[in-house]
């Protein structure tokens, strides 16, 4: 569809409930007027009724990742992703540790940087702002380096939006015994990570992601085995994973005050999630967002980062126009005042910006994006959307 035919043919812009604007980022997201409401009552963080519900999201955890509590725990903590990821490397990376940290974006980055807070002693194999490490790689740098005893990956790295080869990457690790740590922050609920597939030892996630609650606490789900062993490995008091687990099993609390209104959206977002069809619904819904986002924009001359094998159906890097009109900052307040919000790029060499595909959005809204895109471009005086003609564009430099 041309820009000419958004013109003429878009539909009205409609707000979510209460009237927000749309979050097209990769979490916080737009969430269900069902979630919100769930956080209309309080709750007492010792009750038996809000332990209850901690107990539900945990056991719900477990069996969307294909595990058992026998084999597996699932450990909620207080804070933003990262703080579940400094508490799991810290628990799931021996002090005598080594580490293997594959990186092509800013959270691979972030691990190594927790790493140096950590102590704990690494090898990165960086591959700059979009390219996947690829499984040949991760094996020719373990076999060169036996010492290392674990691999870490963010599966959805979304300052590109690149959708990383995590099966391949697991097969390579597991034949040589070695651990792997998956960051899948910006995939679990919406991209199948089940252990009969992916054979990993550690998955970190968030609340306010693809099972679309709100920010307030993360999760590691982790091998029982690993956990245990742990003792002595936690720098800090409050991320403690080990401590936390254990007092979770023997009282079925929170060691310190939960997110409770945040646990209780979690649990409702969960039974949204179920009803959709789980994984492969959440999934297909996303995927479909992605796909009318880039052929819309496409049509309208934008490129994406990605070629379309390494999209994923969370979130998507754009290259800014080149025309001289084309500022992201009035973009960025053009969509926001049709009531729509997205993401600055990360990339170092070329200007970007993203937008999301995940949260309580669909095709539908999407096409009304569009035209917003549409309108903002219009009143910019932006009539070319092609970007820079800088190397990193061209096919042979693009993965």
């Amino acid at each position: 569809m041309s820009r000419a035919d958004f013109l003429t043919a878009r539909p009205a812009i409609a707000a979510p409930a209460l009237g927000e604007p749309y979050l097209l980022t990769p979490g916080p997201l737009t969430t269900s007027l069902a979630t919100k409401q769930s956080m209309l009552r309080d709750w007492g963080s010792w009750d038996g009724d809000f332990n209850r519900i901690t107990a539900e999201v945990r056991s719900e955890l477990l069996s969307m990742a294909g595990v058992g509590d026998d084999t597996y725990a699932c450990v909620p903590l207080q804070g933003s992703g990262t703080f579940a990821v400094e508490a799991a490397l810290a628990t799931a990376v021996a002090r005598d540790g080594k580490i293997l940290v594959l990186m092509n974006g800013a959270y691979g980055k972030r691990a190594a940087q927790i790493l140096d807070y950590l102590g704990r002693s690494y090898v990165a194999l960086d591959k700059g702002d979009y390219l996947p490490p690829q499984p040949e790689e991760v094996a020719e740098l373990l076999d060169s380096n036996p010492e290392i005893s674990d691999v870490f990956l963010v599966h959805c790295e979304t300052s590109s939006g690149i959708l990383n080869p995590l099966r391949e990457i697991a097969e390579v690790v597991k034949a040589r015994g070695k651990g792997l740590i998956v960051d899948a922050m910006s995939s679990f609920g919406a991209v199948p990570l089940t252990v009969d597939k992916v054979p990993f030892d550690v998955v970190i996630a968030s609340a306010n992601k693809c099972i679309e609650g709100i920010p307030g606490f993360g999760f590691v789900i982790i091998r029982r085995a690993l956990i245990e062993q742990s003792k002595g490995r936690a720098h800090s008091l409050s991320l403690d994973l080990l401590e936390q687990w254990q007092y979770m099993e023997r009282t079925g609390q929170w060691r310190f005050t939960p997110p409770t209104h945040s646990v209780v959206a979690f649990r409702q977002a969960l039974e949204q999630h179920a009803e959709e069809g789980g994984v492969p619904g959440r999934q297909a819904r996303y995927t479909r967002n992605r796909e009318t986002l880039v052929k819309g924009m496409r049509a309208m001359g934008f490129q994406t980062l990605l070629e379309d094998r390494w999209l994923s159906p969370i979130i998507t890097t754009f290259f800014s126009p080149a025309h001289p009109n084309f500022q992201f900052k009035r973009f960025y307040d053009e969509l926001k005042a049709r009531q729509f919000i997205i993401y600055p790029g990360k990339l170092t060499r070329v200007e970007s910006f993203r937008i999301g595909c995940i949260g309580q959005i669909d095709e539908r809204i999407v096409t009304q994006l569009l035209c917003a895109i549409t309108d903002a471009l219009s009143v910019m005086g932006v009539d070319d959307c092609s970007p820079t003609n800088d190397p990193v564009l061209s096919e042979g430099h693009r993965p």
